[in-house]
Parts: C-alpha cells; sequence; structure tokens
C-alpha cells in the first residue's frame, strides 16, 4: 500500500543547522501517528515543514514529504494553497487564537469554504451543517452568528476541527490540540479525533508530549529526541517494551503508567 505520507527530511534554521536531522517515517491512510518529544525536538517544525510553512519561520527543508505522488518541498507556493486547507488540514494548540476574533463563525465558515470551492450558499449551507453535527456543535444559525470570544475553549476546538475537516481532507496535523483543555475536554476532543479519522479515512499526524493521550489516540509512535527520530513502533510496543533509553526516560517519566487501552 503505498503511503499518505512519507517524510524523509532535514530542516535547518538560520545560524541552528540540522534542528531536524535525518527523519524518516510514514504514514497511512486513516492511520494516527504520534510525534512525541520534549519542547524544542523538532516536533512542530515537521508539522509547519509539511504544511509548507516553514519558509516564514526562515528555515530550509532537506529531503522529500511525499503526499499524494507529489513531494510537497518542491511544490510552488500556488500549487500549496491549492492542498493547504484543502488536502491537508491543520489544528492549532490554541483555538482562541487560532481563529479571527472579529468575525463571526459563519464568516469563517464561508471563507474556509471559498478558498477551494465555487460560492454556493445551499451547498455551503448543507455542508456547515454536516461538519458542524459531525463535531457534535449546534448547526443553527444562532451558534454560526456567534464570534470566537464569545465560546469556551473547548467549543472553539470544535469549531476549529469543523474548519479544518470542511474539504474532507486526506491529512489532519493536529499540533497540542489538547494542551489548552480541561481532562474531560481533552478526552472529548480525542474520541472526536479517533471518529472522524474512521469515518473519514483520514490520516492524522498527532503531535504532542501527553504519553498518555498519545496511548489512547495513536497506532503508532514516532519518538524525537533532539531533532533526531530514536524510536518509532507500534503504540503498545512502545509503551510495553521501549528500546531506546530516551523513550524509556519519557515513559518511566510518568507518574503512573498510562491506562492499557491503547488505539487499536
Amino acid at each position: 500500500m503505498t503511503p499518505l505520507l512519507s517524510v524523509s527530511l532535514t530542516v535547518d534554521y538560520p545560524g541552528k543547522p540540522g534542528v531536524v536531522r535525518d527523519v524518516d517515517f510514514q504514514l497511512q491512510h486513516g492511520e494516527v501517528l504520534g510525534l512525541v518529544g520534549q519542547s524544542g525536538s523538532g516536533k512542530s517544525t515537521i508539522a509547519l515543514t509539511v504544511m509548507g510553512l516553514l519558509g516564514g519561520k526562515g528555515g530550509v527543508a532537506r529531503g522529500e514529504a511525499m503526499f499524494e505522488g507529489r513531494n510537497l518541498l518542491t511544490l510552488p507556493e500556488k500549487e500549496m494553497r491549492h492542498i493547504r486547507g484543502q488536502r491537508i488540514a491543520m489544528v492549532m494548540q490554541s483555538p482562541l487564537a487560532a481563529l479571527n476574533p472579529w468575525m463571526r463563525l459563519e464568516a469563517q465558515f464561508r471563507d474556509a469554504w471559498r478558498a477551494h470551492a465555487k460560492p454556493d450558499r445551499t451547498a455551503e449551507d448543507r455542508r456547515f451543517r454536516e461538519v458542524l453535527e459531525s463535531v457534535s456543535l449546534p448547526s443553527d444559525k444562532d451558534f454560526l452568528r456567534r464570534y470566537p470570544r464569545q465560546l469556551s475553549v473547548g467549543l472553539a476546538q470544535r469549531v476549529l476541527i469543523a474548519l479544518a475537516i470542511l474539504h474532507r481532507p486526506a491529512l489532519l496535523i493536529a499540533d497540542e490540540p489538547t494542551s489548552a483543555l480541561d481532562a474531560i475536554t481533552a478526552a472529548e476532543i480525542l474520541e472526536l479525533f479517533a471518529r472522524l479519522c474512521q469515518d473519514l479515512n483520514m490520516g492524522m499526524l498527532y503531535i504532542s508530549h501527553d504519553l498518555c493521550s498519545v496511548a489512547s489516540l495513536c497506532d503508532h509512535i514516532a519518538i524525537l529526541n533532539q531533532g533526531e527520530l530514536v524510536e518509532q513502533g507500534e503504540t503498545r510496543d512502545i509503551f510495553e517494551n521501549p528500546r531506546h533509553p530516551y523513550s524509556r526516560r519519557l515513559i518511566a517519566a510518568l507518574p503512573q503508567p498510562p491506562v492499557r487501552q491503547y488505539a487499536l
């Protein structure tokens, strides 16, 4: 089976060569891959590279990021704009910062829709209802007329997820999506991610330092340490039999082992 995403890359920043070094992993359709590591290990740099946003940070990537038969690292920005938001979407860490505070939700949904589809109010309204209901949000006009500041963080995160899956992307990148949430809301968001990946056959790159959430959501794990991929494998194998010393340290640092209910 041809992977949905196949990455083999090195990333340099001005004055900081080798921030990511020879990182190599694959992601299949419908699979959730957890990218794990401490702050500064290169997780978000990899996400920005796949999204084609690394240049905004002054970084330069070498290697390949193959997605649907194309190397994302060599595509011009015009082509990346067609892919970004349509075939590859991203959910950020802080939903209230990611949403435009001065625009009603309806306007943000229409802008996101029309970035990749022709204006059609009937089709738009139907899709907005579908996607809001799929993330357990109200789909009525009153809700869509709200501003982001009128939402809780948990509701705002669901709105951000709804915007991300509006065009049914093949790949979703989630960068620390539960770090701003309380434990109960975070668990609900993880369940939502799992269901959406299954329903849409969507691959997901889940970036987190929260090993418990990784254990419950991810099929496979790739562990980064100071820009290098030190271990990767099935979730159960990594947690029950970590081979690399850094992986052992990460798991040993947990206050207690994660509940042994791994992603299937």
